[in-house]
């Protein structure tokens, strides 16, 4: 008897290292805004939210002349460019959600928009693996509300008390547990010690293999 009935994985520091490129794209654009070094954002306090989180926060300490979507456009060109050039899919990942596969239903539920998860998930032939994808921008609130998560059950048709999700952030992880699932946290982006909520904290996608396809009890 398997304990879950679908794993439902984050993408950004999940799927694809992509928080250090995230981080790369904002600080190119607020260099050529005239940024550089009076930005004030302290990046990791917003590892796992979307990336409107970050604009609105900037917008209201520096009033730029461009608006939030220009701003959010801008900075998407540019993460969307590293994406493409340097495809950093996480090693081992493809070969694991291809075995969940096998066993669970999966979903994504991502803080990205649906640009940026398409371009992802054309990686590897990922999206096959994914029947049901949730954005930020199907749902009200994004993270560390439980929303996509939510929605990403509601579409899988499985209870959230029947789904474990893969997180790398604080907030993804509060997100999660605010939806009533078991949650594993990876630590991609963040130390083990701020992921410290989860039900359980790894560092490898072998042990989330293990985890999920019996090779450890999970006792939650």
């Amino acid at each position: 008897m398997k304990r879950f009935r679908a794993i439902i994985f984050d993408m950004d520091g999940v799927i694809v290292d992509s928080e250090p490129r995230h981080e790369r794209a904002f600080r190119e654009v607020f260099e050529e805004m005239g940024y550089g070094e009076t930005h004030g954002i302290d990046f990791p306090q917003y590892y796992g939210r979307s990336d409107r989180t970050l604009w609105v926060d900037f917008i209201a300490k520096h009033q730029p002349a461009q608006s939030l979507e220009e701003l959010s456009e801008w900075k998407q060109k540019r993460f969307l460019e590293m994406i493409r050039q340097e495809q950093p899919i996480f090693e081992n990942l493809p070969e694991l959600v291809e075995r969940l596969s096998l066993v669970y239903k999966l979903g994504l539920a991502s803080g990205s928009y649906h640009p940026v998860i398409a371009v992802i998930l054309s990686l590897k032939e990922l999206r096959r693996f994914f029947p049901v994808v949730v954005s930020v921008q199907d749902v009200q609130h994004g993270k560390p509300a439980p929303d996509v998560f939510l929605r990403a059950a509601e579409l899988l048709e499985v209870p959230p008390s029947d789904c474990c999700v893969i997180e790398d952030s604080a907030a993804g992880v509060e997100a999660a547990i605010a939806a009533g699932m078991t949650v594993i946290g990876i630590t991609n982006s963040i130390p083990r010690e701020k992921l410290n909520r989860a039900h359980y904290v790894v560092s490898t996608y072998q042990e989330i293999d293990n985890l999920l396809l019996g090779k450890t009890t999970l006792q939650v």
